[in-house]
């Protein structure tokens, strides 16, 4: 019998509604917007410089992919409000930044006798692939700065308009 109303308890208990409040901030909202254009900006940046230079890339070419592929899908997740993708946001970011500050000498370097010709210009490549450099550094900070802003937190709010604190769940 105890089962059986533990079980009706549980069965009457109201419909809760979960809101996010830190989602709802003008804050939070243009972050989210300079986020996902930056990561739309990066995977721009990164497939134009891909099929520009293909010619001459060698290693780089399958990596270069993955980043536009994984950046468009960063995008989608961080217009879904999934702030765990930020930190990730950030991490790759960093990581193509260091690319990037690399790259981008090696392709001046390049617009000169004796190198074979890319589709685009070199001097065009070294100067999108420098152009990345502080749009990486952008995309860091605001990723961050989103991450900070605490998108994931809930408040569990009853149909009546009360709160449910931490406190009831113990």
């Amino acid at each position: 019998m105890p089962l059986a109303i533990v079980w009706s308890a549980f069965m009457a208990e109201p419909e809760k509604i979960l809101e996010h409040p830190n989602r709802e901030t003008a804050a939070s909202k243009s972050t989210r917007a300079i986020v996902i254009a930056l990561l739309l900006i990066s995977a721009f940046l990164v497939a134009v410089i891909t099929v520009g230079g293909w010619d001459v890339l060698t290693g780089g070419r399958n990596l270069q992919i993955v980043y536009v592929a994984i950046y468009l899908l960063l995008a989608y997740y961080v217009s879904q409000w999934r702030s765990g993708m930020l930190p990730l946001t950030a991490a790759l970011a960093a990581i193509l930044l260091i690319f990037a500050a690399v790259a981008a000498p090696a392709w001046f370097a390049r617009d000169a006798d004796g190198f074979t010709d890319p589709m685009l210009s070199a001097g065009l490549l070294g100067l999108l692939t420098a152009v990345l450099i502080p749009v990486q550094l952008l995309l860091i900070a605001f990723a961050m700065r989103g991450f900070s802003q605490q998108w994931h937190v809930e408040v569990e709010r009853m149909p009546d308009g009360s709160t449910r604190s931490a406190s009831a769940w113990a």
